[in-house]
């Protein structure tokens, strides 16, 4: 997250300060490398977006045994992946 953060910043200041800088950001973030940082980036905050509504479900009182604790864990990470499939599909197709 802190790698992209500075990409991100860096992106913002370089492609503002001149035509040239544009195209030179424009450039990098078509890059394989950049594509891969923000497929990093995105399936860190799915899972933290979907582990965080299973915690949500579970302070509600549901999915708080053992057996179904661990089935919600296990749809939670099969549903992660699925969603990072995806967005690895969106980024380079």
């Amino acid at each position: 997250m802190f790698i992209a953060l500075i990409l991100v910043v860096w992106a913002w200041a370089v492609s503002l300060s001149s035509p040239e800088g544009f195209e030179l950001v424009k450039s990098v973030m078509t890059s394989h490398f950049a594509k891969f940082l923000a497929w990093g980036t995105i399936t860190v905050l799915l899972y933290h977006l979907i582990g965080g509504i299973r915690h949500m479900i579970m302070d509600l009182g549901y999915w708080e045994e053992l057996s179904s604790g661990n089935t919600s864990a296990r749809v939670a990470i099969g549903l992660w992946v699925v969603l990072a499939v995806l967005a690895g599909g969106w980024l380079w197709f």
